[in-house]
């Protein structure tokens, strides 16, 4: 579930701009979302490979380049898919939480 979660995090946060990945993180940790580099990567690397995100290098003034991750079409229309199950979701279980789950 958190793998799931944290996916749809990186999504939304590429959501409305292109951002590289020191970028990505700092965004998820003012979120108080703590991710390493080793559980990132790997994501970034799947989600590429899926054809929902595309990057591009970036030379960097004060060291080596960048890479500047964004969504493809693809990806944007994953991320529209993941924000509609997500709703479903907190729906679901607030219904739960409530007590007004249907009998």
């Amino acid at each position: 579930m958190r793998r799931g979660i944290l996916e749809f995090c990186i999504v939304s946060v590429l959501a409305d701009k292109e951002i590289y990945t020191a970028g990505l993180i700092d965004s998820l940790k003012s979120a108080d979302l703590i991710i390493t580099d080793g559980t990132l990567y790997p994501m970034l690397n799947r989600l590429q490979k899926a054809k929902l995100l595309q990057y591009r290098w970036e030379e960097s003034e004060s060291g080596p380049p960048r890479k500047y991750y964004s969504l493809t079409t693809a990806g944007v229309e994953y991320l529209s898919k993941l924000d509609t199950a997500w709703q479903d979701m907190t729906a679901s279980v607030e219904s739960i939480r409530r007590g007004t789950e249907s009998e």
